[in-house]
């Protein structure tokens, strides 16, 4: 109360350029003001730091305000005290201008949200949406999933790398143009159709990805006001795509040498030591694909493979293994970079991937598959990348390996509260186990492989090939 009556007390100015810019705050102060005789309540506050601001200051239903008008510098004397004036009409009018001016502001939010609503709802599509979402959600997702993504949508006509003919459309990208608020179910189950024909197993995983895209968008800040609903998630279009067959391809005991020996004439070596690897330990594709050379350890004989459900794992490196890592090239990658006198210098650094690829971007193997195909062709089996890692599983019961082991050299979720919780298998178990299913192997491929001893442990190997 006695602030408020100094302040009505304090000396009131008329204000000119001049005394504006001879106020200052005094140096034991943390700010002064300088009030102005017509309109009253207007002032200019000056702080320590050297900032000076037009203020006024009236009273809201018998309570003191205060309102920051705005900068010296930016604000005129007259539009100052017009200000004011305005300010003391709506406190006239009952109404608190702090209060006015947060509604204006909020009106102001709604209105440029309605706006934008309604430019998403006729401008923006599929094809559209589809890039925004891949940019929002890209960071958490992994190389290949990105890449479904990114080839779901592509529109084709591209030049291949290995053949003449020009790439085709991705599975979606029928739908890139269609205005996202027109995507409805109807349009879905048509997509369904065509599609469903042609290639269900790439449909059905199309219709997945768009499912979560429009759940995406479903809680997107401006695309949620006119997609409240998911038009991939109808039985319908299920129907026409129909159900996947449960995959059961897996080399048997009796096709082991077969496959081995032609799997060993594939030409490059890089390809032929993944997918000898891959039916030995066991392991998901892209997680042998991407495995680099700091994650094993030829002295341990160990491996720390990336594991999708647990982050890493450790497994044994057995000695087979070992020796067909042992013997592939160290490639180099070239790396365009930008140098401030000459542009595109090439900088060669060492790959870091096991199984590296001289082509792709990535710098590791991408597509084994077409290699893997043509030698199980050669060898008269059918089993694919993941049917290796089926195999292993398979082929492990052969030796009455305890499944808990096997799991765990596959990275699969131990079972059962006591698998879970109290067993805790050191390496070296493992390890026993894995060599006896590589030896188990190697004895039905008529593989003869004799480590060659140094010290306790094998770390180089001889290998002696016979397919009689």
């Amino acid at each position: 109360m006695a602030k408020e009556k100094s302040i009505i007390k304090a000396k009131k100015v008329s204000f000119v350029a001049g005394r504006i810019a001879d106020f200052k705050c005094p140096e034991d102060k943390e700010q002064a003001f300088l009030w102005c005789d017509d309109p009253l309540g207007l002032a200019i506050r000056a702080t320590a730091n050297g900032t000076k601001s037009y203020i006024y200051q009236s009273k809201v239903n018998g309570q003191s305000m205060r309102i920051t008008i705005g900068n010296v510098n930016v604000w005129n004397i007259a539009d100052a005290k017009k200000e004011a004036r305005r300010l003391q009409t709506v406190i006239d009018q009952g109404n608190d201008p702090r209060q006015v001016k947060a509604a204006q502001v909020a009106a102001n939010i709604a209105e440029s949200s309605a706006q934008k609503m309604k430019a998403a709802r006729e401008l923006v599509t599929v094809g559209s949406a589809w890039i925004e979402y891949i940019e929002a959600r890209k960071s958490t997702w992994g190389e290949l999933h990105l890449r479904d993504h990114e080839s779901a949508m592509h529109v084709g006509g591209e030049k291949r790398k290995r053949s003449s003919k020009l790439t085709g459309p991705g599975i979606l990208a029928s739908l890139a143009k269609v205005r996202l608020v027109d995507l409805t179910p109807e349009l879905v189950t048509e997509w369904a159709k065509a599609e469903g024909a042609k290639r269900p197993t790439s449909a059905r995983k199309g219709r997945t990805i768009l499912s979560t895209f429009l759940n995406w968008c479903i809680e997107h800040p401006i695309y949620k006001s006119f997609i409240t609903s998911n038009a991939a998630h109808n039985k319908e279009a299920k129907k026409h795509l129909g159900k996947p067959k449960a995959k059961n391809d897996a080399l048997q005991r009796e096709q082991l040498k077969a496959w081995f020996k032609a799997v060993k004439q594939i030409g490059s070596p890089v390809i032929s030591a993944y997918v000898q690897a891959l039916l030995l330990t066991g392991a998901r594709p892209n997680e042998m694909a991407t495995l680099r050379w700091e994650d094993i350890d030829f002295k341990w004989n160990s491996m720390t493979i990336n594991d999708k459900v647990e982050g890493l794992r450790v497994i044994p490196l057995t000695p087979y293994v070992s020796d067909l890592l042992a013997t592939l090239p160290r490639r180099n990658l070239t790396v365009r970079q930008i140098d401030e006198k000459a542009d595109n210098v090439k900088k060669v650094k060492p790959n870091k991937y096991v199984f590296s690829s001289g082509t792709s971007l990535s710098g590791h193997l991408v597509e084994p598959r077409l290699a893997h195909d043509k030698a199980c062709a050669i060898a008269g089996v059918d089993v694919t990348l993941h049917g290796l890692r089926r195999s292993f599983a398979s082929l492990c019961e052969w030796i009455e390996m305890p499944a808990g082991i096997g799991a765990q050299i596959q990275g699969h979720k131990p079972q059962g509260v006591r698998e879970q919780h109290y067993i805790r298998r050191p390496l070296d178990l493992l390890r026993m186990w894995h060599i006896k299913i590589e030896e188990w192997i190697l004895n039905e491929a008529k593989i003869q492989f004799v480590p060659i001893q140094q010290g306790p442990r094998a770390v180089r190997t001889t290998i002696k090939r016979n397919y009689k």
